[in-house]
């Protein structure tokens, strides 16, 4: 009978189910230790740069970005979908030379597989076997979308994929980065609502990196459910020594006010400065799902911001006009 129960535990011994956690982070301020969770951003905007940048420090036990320290090294095991691993290859050996290490000091493997399917139950047996042979501190898969078939925007769909990935860390005791994009003229959402896809992927994220880009200036904004994030910072593409291999660099802190887009009625109310527009039209110019526009809506209606004419939302004209 007792097989049938599920296992409980006294609150004050919770701590003895679970691995130590101090030092609390992997890679200080930027990703907690055992953390699941997103490096997100716009396409061409350096994730897959900072991915490795995070994979070398971690594998190295250098900083970060030259700034965020790791308190405990170890190995890293890495999957590229998209880049070419002789590519990879000579990225990392710019990273290893601006850190002046030989590349064979890193502690980073590389799945070599061409591809791996989180939807497909074989893929998933090989890599859970691949993970729990090499024990690694940290698995970066890169990117999400070339990792399966399903529809992003379908709960149902990603949820299995997220379960399984969080299940590698809590059996393996693994953090797990997860590259994904975010959508295209997405810049007036805050970080993780601007992620392609369902809103299962934020709510997913123990540590969350995610880069935006404007004109040459990249920024880097961290967040952490458990933990108070660093300030924004604006980050550079620098070419150094190396051409055709550039890495990223810290160029200066971002205030959190300008890194943080405004609030979502004052998005909205800007939008339809602009021009008058239908729900469905608000709807894809704000991103934002339907009940939440809604709610924007009604709030904007009562308070006399906005009125509903002509089957079109619009900022009434002052008196006198």
């Amino acid at each position: 009978m007792n097989g049938h129960l599920l296992k409980v535990c006294r609150a004050s011994r919770l701590h003895l189910l679970s691995p130590a956690t101090h030092p609390p982070w992997l890679v200080e301020q930027l990703w907690a230790q055992h953390a699941c969770g997103i490096l997100g951003g716009e396409p061409k905007c350096g994730k897959s740069l900072l991915a490795l940048d995070i994979a070398a420090s971690v594998a190295s036990g250098t900083a970060c970005l030259g700034r965020f320290g790791v308190p405990r090294p170890g190995r890293v095991l890495f999957f590229a979908a998209e880049d070419a691993l002789d590519v990879i290859h000579q990225r990392l050996q710019a990273i290893a030379h601006q850190r002046q290490l030989q590349l064979d000091a890193f502690n980073l493997y590389f799945i070599t597989t061409p591809i791996v399917r989180l939807d497909d139950d074989s893929d998933r047996a090989r890599l859970k076997a691949t993970v729990e042979r090499g024990r690694p501190r940290l698995l970066i898969l890169d990117p999400f979308v070339r990792l399966h078939a399903v529809d992003e925007n379908a709960v149902a769909a990603v949820a299995p994929l997220l379960a399984f990935l969080r299940s590698l860390q809590r059996k393996f005791h693994t953090a797990v980065l997860l590259v994904h994009h975010a959508r295209k003229a997405a810049s007036h959402l805050r970080p993780g609502q601007a992620l392609r896809g369902s809103s299962e992927l934020h709510a997913w994220s123990d540590s969350s990196l995610y880069l935006r880009r404007r004109g040459d200036l990249i920024t880097l904004i961290a967040e952490h459910r458990a933990a108070a994030a660093p300030d924004p910072l604006a980050l550079a593409l620098v070419n150094s020594n190396n051409q055709h291999n550039p890495h990223l660099e810290i160029v200066q802190t971002v205030s959190a006010s300008l890194a943080h887009e405004r609030d979502p009625e004052e998005q909205l109310i800007a939008a339809l400065n602009r021009s008058a527009m239908s729900r469905a039209q608000l709807r894809q110019t704000l991103g934002v799902r339907n009940e939440r526009l809604g709610h924007l809506l009604d709030r904007l209606a009562a308070s006399g911001r906005i009125v509903y004419t002509d089957h079109l939302w619009r900022v009434p004209l002052p008196i006198g006009h």
